[in-house]
C-alpha cells in the first residue's frame, strides 16, 4: 500500500510531467499565423476572409506601417475595420510588426520611443500580445560598444512597464548572434522583453548557428518566424534543417505562435503551401 509520503511524491511527479507536457505543446492546440505582408491577397480587411480559407490557420500578424497606412491612426476607420473582421472570421491577431516608418531607427531615442508607444497602443487595441521590434544591421545595437547598446537598453527598460500594462511582450528580432542577443536581453532584464526568433535570418547572419541559438535563448523566445523562400519547410533543399529547428523548439518546451513569413506566387499557392507547412509542423511537434 502506498504511504502518504509516496502518494505525495507520485502526485508531484504527475503534476510536473503534466506541466512539462503542456509547456511542450502536447495536448494543447498549436497556433499558426501568417504575416500580413507575405499573404498573397488584396490589401485591406478582406485579408481576414482570405486567411479564414486556409485550414488550420488561426491568426494574422498585422503590419502597422504598410503601403502608406498606419494602423495606429484610429481616425480613418481602417483599424476598426480590421478588428471587426478579425472578430467576424475568428482569425486572431497574435502579434503586430512593421513599427518603423521609413528611415526611423532605434538609436533616435525620442523617435523610437514614439514608435514603440504607438505600437503598444495599437497592440492593445487589437488584443495582440506580442510586438515585433525589428533590429537588423544598421538598426541593431553593437554589443561590443557600450555607446551603441546602453541607450537602447535604457529605452527598452523604460518601455517595458507600459507594454506590461497592456499585457504585451516586446519581441526583439535582431541580427545579433544568439550569445549577444542573450547578453542584450539579460541587460534589459525585463520579463516582457524577449526574443522574436527567426531561424532563417539567424542562418543568414550567422551561418551554421541557427539551431543552437534556440537552445541558447531558450525560454526567452516569445515567438518564431518560419520561412523557406518559395519552398515548403519540408523541402530537402531548405535553407536550414527545419526538422532540427522544430526538435530544438520542442526541447525548450516552446509554446508560442508559429508565424509564417513565407513567399508565395499566387493566392492558390499561398493556401496550399500554408496548409502543407502547418501539417509539417504538426507532425514534427506532436509526433
Amino acid at each position: 500500500m502506498m504511504n502518504r509520503r509516496d502518494f505525495l511524491a507520485a502526485s508531484i511527479a504527475i503534476a510536473t510531467n503534466r506541466a512539462l507536457a503542456q509547456a511542450a505543446g502536447f495536448g494543447t492546440h498549436l497556433r499558426f499565423a501568417h504575416r500580413q505582408t507575405q499573404i498573397v491577397a488584396p490589401p485591406g480587411v478582406s485579408i481576414f476572409e482570405f486567411a479564414s480559407e486556409i485550414h488550420g490557420l488561426d491568426g494574422l500578424e498585422l503590419q502597422i506601417i504598410w503601403k502608406g497606412n498606419n494602423l495606429g491612426d484610429f481616425s480613418n476607420g481602417l483599424a476598426a475595420g480590421y478588428k471587426s473582421e478579425s472578430k467576424r472570421t475568428g482569425i486572431d491577431i497574435p502579434s503586430i510588426s512593421g513599427i518603423w516608418k521609413p528611415g526611423e531607427k532605434i538609436f533616435d531615442i525620442p523617435t523610437a520611443e514614439a514608435a514603440i508607444t504607438n505600437a503598444i497602443r495599437t497592440a492593445d487595441f487589437f488584443g495582440a500580445r506580442t510586438i515585433l521590434i525589428a533590429l537588423y544591421t544598421v538598426n541593431c545595437p553593437d554589443m561590443n560598444d557600450t555607446s551603441s547598446f546602453e541607450p537602447v537598453v535604457s529605452l527598452l527598460q523604460k518601455m517595458a512597464p507600459l507594454a506590461a500594462s497592456a499585457n504585451v511582450t516586446l519581441g526583439l528580432e535582431t541580427s545579433l548572434s544568439a550569445p549577444d542577443e542573450l547578453k542584450f536581453l539579460t541587460l534589459i532584464d525585463k520579463p516582457n522583453v524577449r526574443s522574436y526568433y527567426d531561424a532563417a535570418n539567424e542562418q543568414q547572419y550567422h551561418p551554421g548557428h541557427a539551431i543552437e541559438g534556440i537552445g541558447i535563448l531558450g525560454p526567452r523566445i516569445v515567438q518564431c518566424h518560419f520561412k523557406n523562400g518559395t519552398e515548403l519547410l519540408s523541402s530537402p533543399t531548405s535553407i536550414l534543417d527545419w526538422r532540427a529547428d522544430l526538435a530544438a523548439l520542442k526541447h525548450i518546451h516552446y509554446n508560442g505562435w508559429f508565424v509564417f513569413e513565407t513567399t508565395h506566387s499566387s493566392p492558390e499557392q499561398c493556401i496550399e503551401a500554408t496548409k502543407s507547412n502547418i501539417a509539417f509542423i504538426h507532425g514534427e511537434m506532436q509526433g
